[in-house]
């Protein structure tokens, strides 16, 4: 089933807020990662607004889908899309990072808000996520849990004894999404410590592993409609995107992972973003 043309329109208007709250977030803070949320927007609105079961009517149902957001640094684009999702208060997104805000730097577990995990020490997300999905199979419960993680965090060896034990319990239940930019702190991912064909990778794993274009968004729900018909084996995007996607200046620099934009940048992105 291909996706609607409304369908379509609402997950780039999601995105594109996203992208809007995270320079606004990143700005007020004065500190924070824009690069990657910015990278992200797109997989992840295509993830939050036609697939994942989450709103405020059902943040206690032990039955609904879990989303654990594995490279956490990126909170500022989750912290929009529940907002968007109407679970987090929208007054609430220009308190991110700062003192006493339930939205810290990295995401800190609150079932009242939608946040399923604290996260930021990178490979530890597809663990956890493959315990919750595992429960769920075990409990005979309809649930799938979602996990982001990135092509930097798959450095980390934590990510391949979770992707072993995953496809062992034939999780069909769980499935990653890989942010694929080639871009970490220190530089360039492929000249940092290279990890790769990843779809290969989980594909030798034993995983149900596709590549796809991050930025289209009927791309990525097609490709999470097909994880949705693997039963027998967890399933693998690795969706390949450009960090700070949508923002000119900082499109493809790997010097905007971590750096929040000055007043006059901020306010050209936004221009930029149509949000001026």
């Amino acid at each position: 089933m291909s996706l609607s043309a409304d369908s379509k329109a609402r997950i780039e208007a999601v995105a594109h807020q996203t992208r809007v709250d995270v320079i606004r977030m990143v700005h007020a803070a004065g500190c924070g990662h824009p690069g990657g949320p910015l990278g992200m927007a797109d997989f992840l609105a295509t993830l939050f607004v036609e697939h994942l079961r989450l709103d405020p009517d059902n943040l206690h149902d032990p039955q609904r889908d879990r989303f654990i957001l594995s490279n956490g640094h990126t909170c500022a684009g989750l912290y929009s899309l529940l907002s968007q999702k109407g679970v987090v208060p929208r007054d609430m997104l220009l308190s991110f990072r700062k003192l006493g805000s339930p939205l810290q730097g990295h995401p800190h577990r609150n079932p009242e808000l939608g946040i399923d995990m604290s996260t930021g020490s990178l490979g530890n997300g597809l663990s956890v996520g493959a315990g919750m999905a595992l429960a769920a199979k075990m409990n005979g419960w309809d649930t799938r849990v979602y996990v982001a993680s990135s092509d930097g965090e798959s450095q980390e060896g934590q990510v391949w004894e979770a992707a072993t034990s995953a496809a062992h319990y034939g999780l069909g239940n769980l499935t990653v999404m890989v942010d694929f930019n080639n871009v970490q702190i220190d530089g360039e991912m492929r000249k940092v410590m290279n990890v790769r064909d990843l779809r290969e990778k989980y594909a030798a794993f034993g995983w149900h592993a596709v590549d796809v274009d991050g930025h289209d968004v009927e791309a990525v729900d097609q490709a999470l409609r097909a994880a949705r018909d693997v039963q027998d084996r967890p399933s693998a995007l690795i969706c390949a995107t450009k960090i700070g996607k949508g923002v000119s200046f900082m499109e493809g620099e790997p010097g905007w992972h971590g750096v929040a934009p000055k007043d006059d940048q901020a306010a050209q992105a936004l221009q930029e973003l149509g949000a001026a």
